[in-house]
């Protein structure tokens, strides 16, 4: 017998994103139900075949999802809030996108990070929930493989320790209980799987790269013996992924058939050098990097993959990536722009595959069957690797003189904030926007003919300027008192960096999914970042130059760049976070020394970065605020720094939010705003912040009862004067129409909000 490959997931959105665009036709009502599934199974089809043809041997199915697989897990069980109106039995798709997207008279379900990652999934929401198997979505989708493709796939299933993590509405003393009611289900989907004649099924459970109670872990151990148990014939994977297993030595010995580990991030190879692996399983080692883009040492993976012979049998491994491709992009061989240097070092999904593929046939059949590879390899990388563009010397001196003391404001906030106050002299709860407006049609298709030189640059910059003109008298007439230019100019608030600094390539088809059918295309940072010339100051200081209320310079923070960029691996990621926050210093100064008063640089990505090991939280956090302030220390007391996070789950990094001395924060909780302003509950925070009043993902306008709700709830704990009243994140993705409406509503609750303020203070 010989060792097989394999694979987690494939992308679902198409190589050229047909899957968004079929998705948002059907949402406009320019296709039908039936015109978007058919659409959406060819996609489909057409990856599971592209895997067959590479060769890899254990194909997943099942990972496909019209919206995200947490969601689609929780349809599966008919976990449905009560506010959808649903009636039981299979899930409608006008249901499920409403769970997602929200309706006119119900909220959608929140979002937030899958793990440390820049993919969003929909919380499961359990309360009064009965659950019950709706569809046996893993069967439908091993069926299809094998009747349409003659694919006898691997079906994947969200295991229940994780999705019973990741959902609410529930007491934590209770998690054991909830467990079993949801057992019988797994069950009855392995058994039917089992009789359809599946031999494989992966059950993920990433949780398992986190700390977790004893009783947790003697709960899952049972859970699986009562899977082995009811499904003896079929292959149990247990897959873990992001983190070693910090528990490995209890996980290990679960009755499943094999142990899915991470072998890129973590240090999994120490363990099973430790504790061995056992005997009687098989080991599905990840080793190539499923979330960076950039082609393994296939040489050094084959020398790596022997330190871990002496612990497997030749027939006692499957080779596969660290994680699931969702979170690269498709395939390379569309990237006929780039540096031909830096395309050489790349590798998406499918050249991860082949790399797999090719990894296997070592293993199996010893080096020199792969030895042309190899070569092919070695060549490819030493190209990339030796690229003159690649070093900076100044840059490198640079950093190497910086010292603590660089990354501190000169003053405490108390002295700051009576500064900032004169020189804005803001009203009571002001009012703003987090920094992006509507990107129409009309912009996008502006920006692609400037692009392909349809039209000249001087006509693409008035454009710009008549978009900006236009949202600052928008925003003048609505009533907001801190105006932003709407950042017309920007396909993304990371990848616009990413074609400004040197260091920086962007690719015209690396799109990865953060949720729903949002795509974004990362930067590659394939070399020493440095500063070449202002970004940002010339749409800025025009905007300035259109009203006499404030208007935010608007950047990327440093930490976001990095974790939502492909950041290339022989530099500390550290040394390139500091890189981009000394760059971005100084485009801080210009856009001070140009007259902006406010200058926001958001950090929406600084919690998702958390190793899931929290052991190596205090690294990274410490890392971050060190980034954070170097970038945006070197202004004056009276100019005011803000920042914006994504939900941010304020209690578990407090200290460190606090310690960014940011002057003013946001954050992006309008689905979870109860549980996050619970927070202050605990924690008195002294400097000024936001906290989303009305939800930016849902393509609704809020009633001005929500967002009055929102205010006063948070205003229980946090003090009026602190306040400041915003939409959860930009507004890029809705209407003109809806904008307009909802900031409207916004601004009429917070005038309402303040006068009740003020009459009181009078009284």
């Amino acid at each position: 017998m010989t060792a097989i490959s394999s694979n987690l997931g494939y992308p679902r959105i198409g190589e050229k994103r047909e899957w968004k665009r079929a998705l948002e036709k059907f949402w406009k009502g320019e296709i039908t139900e039936a015109q978007l599934i058919s659409e959406t199974d060819q996609i489909r089809l057409q990856s599971l075949k592209k895997q067959q043809d590479i060769g890899v041997d254990l194909i997943p199915v099942g990972d496909f999802s019209f919206y995200d697989h947490v969601l689609d897990t929780s349809v599966m069980f008919g976990i449905v809030p009560d506010r959808f109106n649903y009636q039981g039995g299979k899930v409608d798709l006008e249901t499920y996108f409403a769970i997602a997207r929200g309706t006119k008279d119900a909220v959608a379900s929140e979002i937030t990070k899958w793990f440390n990652t820049n993919y969003h999934y929909i919380v499961p929401e359990l309360d009064n929930s009965k659950p019950t198997l709706t569809e046996n979505r893993p069967l439908t989708f091993y069926q299809e493989a094998k009747e349409k493709l003659g694919i006898d796939g691997k079906p994947v299933l969200l295991g229940p320790i994780t999705y019973l993590h990741l959902a609410k509405g529930y007491r934590k003393e209770n998690l054991l209980e909830l467990i079993d009611t949801f057992v019988p289900l797994y069950v009855q989907i392995l058994e039917e799987l089992q009789a359809a004649g599946a031999s494989w099924i992966q059950i993920d459970e990433p949780i398992f790269g986190t700390q977790l109670d004893q009783s947790i872990l003697l709960k899952a151990e049972q859970v699986y013996q009562q899977f082995a148990e009811a499904a003896p014939n079929l292959k149990i994977i247990l897959q873990t992924y992001f983190e070693q297993v910090i528990h490995y030595q209890a996980i290990s010995n679960f009755p499943v058939h094999a142990i899915g580990l991470d072998f890129v991030h973590g240090n999994t190879l120490e363990l099973i050098e430790q504790y061995g692996f056992p005997s009687n399983k098989v080991l599905a080692a990840g080793i190539i990097n499923g979330r960076n883009v950039w082609k393994a040492d296939l040489e050094e993976r084959l020398s790596f993959l022997e330190s871990i012979r002496p612990y497997v049998s030749t027939d006692q491994i499957i080779l596969q990536p660290s994680s699931s491709l969702l979170h690269v992009p498709v395939t390379k061989k569309l990237e006929e722009k780039l540096n031909n240097d830096i395309k050489a070092g790349l590798s998406f999904a499918d050249e991860k595959l082949t790399e797999i593929v090719t990894l296997i046939n070592g293993w199996n059949n010893g080096k020199i069957k792969i030895t042309n590879a190899i070569k092919e390899n070695r060549v490819e990388r030493q190209q990339f690797i030796r690229a003159s563009s690649r070093s900076n010397e100044q840059v490198k001196q640079a950093l190497a003189t910086l010292t603590a003391s660089d990354a501190v404001r000169d003053s405490s906030f108390a002295e700051r904030i009576k500064q900032q106050q004169t020189k804005l002299n803001l009203p009571l709860l002001p009012t703003t926007t987090i920094g992006s407006l509507p990107q129409t049609a009309v912009v996008r298709q502006t920006r692609t003919k400037w692009r392909k030189g349809d039209i000249t640059n001087q006509e693409y910059d008035q454009f710009i300027k008549e978009n900006i003109r236009k949202w600052i008298a928008i925003q003048e007439e609505l009533g907001l008192d801190v105006l932003v230019h709407g950042e017309f100019e920007r396909t993304d608030m990371v990848e616009y960096f990413g074609e400004k600094l040197n260091g920086f390539d962007v690719t015209e088809f690396g799109w990865v999914q953060s949720y729903g059918s949002r795509c974004v295309k990362p930067p590659l940072i394939y070399g020493d970042v440095s500063f070449n010339k202002p970004m940002t100051v010339k749409e800025s200081v025009y905007a300035q130059s259109l009203t006499k209320k404030p208007v935010k310079g608007m950047l990327t923070g440093p930490v976001t760049i990095l974790n939502w960029s492909f950041v290339h691996e022989d530099v500390a990621r550290f040394t390139v976070q500091n890189q981009i926050a000394f760059a971005l210093r100084k485009e801080v100064q210009v856009l001070e020394e140009n007259g902006i008063q406010i200058i926001q640089v958001d950090e929406p990505a600084l919690r998702e970065g958390l190793p899931l090991d929290e052991r190596k939280w205090k690294g990274y956090l410490e890392a971050a605020v060190y980034a954070f302030g170097l970038a945006t220390s070197g202004v004056s007391n009276s100019t005011q720094i803000h920042t914006h996070m994504c939900y941010s789950e304020f209690q578990d990094i407090y200290d460190t939010i606090d310690a960014l001395d940011a002057d003013v924060i946001s954050i992006e909780t309008s689905r979870s705003h109860g549980e996050m302003v619970g927070s202050f509950e605990d924690h008195t925070y002294d400097k000024e912040i936001g906290l989303g009043v009305y939800d930016i993902h849902s393509p609704r306008i809020p009633a001005k009862e929500e967002i009055l709700e929102n205010i006063n709830r948070a205003l229980q704990n946090i003090s009026p004067k602190q306040f400041w009243i915003n939409p959860d994140c930009g507004l890029k993705t809705r209407s003109e129409e809806e904008t307009i409406q909802a900031l409207k509503v916004m601004v009429d609750a917070a005038a309402e909000v303040r006068n009740e303020k003020l009459t009181y203070q009078n009284n």
